[in-house]
């Protein structure tokens, strides 16, 4: 298994996952302009990517925004996912502990995630890793796709 910074050659492999991971299908022209302009901006993102031989096995995709609330650099997770065959088997372990080095070496102050209510898995592997649930987050649509 190795773990590295993803690339647009990969975006067949992330779009599938990430449509997963939101249990829809999204628009592939519009995800890919996205990755695209993520992938450019080594300042506020890292795609960071676990593989075998024959498949990316799970994504973490980070943003580093600077926030005065902090007085400094925060890292937040916008999207984690491991394929559900290789779950339990430490992907996720590795894909955070790498995220968290990360978002030390861009210098953060603390490193954040939100989760759908309905995640209660998702909401235990943060808390084993030293997360507290301190924030609630509200969102409200605003244009239908």
């Amino acid at each position: 298994m190795t773990y590295r910074k993803a690339n647009l050659t990969d975006s067949k492999e992330l779009y599938e996952l990430i449509c997963d991971l939101e249990e829809k299908m999204l628009s592939y022209e519009k995800f890919y302009d996205i990755l695209n302009e993520q992938l450019q901006d080594r300042q506020h993102y890292y795609f960071l990517l676990c593989e075998d031989e024959e498949r990316v096995l799970g994504i973490l995709n980070l943003r580093f925004e600077r926030q005065l609330h902090h007085a400094g650099p925060v890292a937040e997770i916008l999207e984690f996912y491991t394929v559900p065959d290789r779950r339990r088997q430490g992907l996720g372990n590795g894909l955070f502990e790498k995220a968290v080095e990360i978002a030390k070496e861009f210098g953060c102050r603390q490193i954040e995630a939100d989760s759908s209510r309905h995640r209660e898995e998702t909401h235990r592997f943060y808390e084993r890793h030293g997360m507290e649930a301190s924030h609630i987050k509200f969102t409200m649509a605003l244009k239908a796709e």
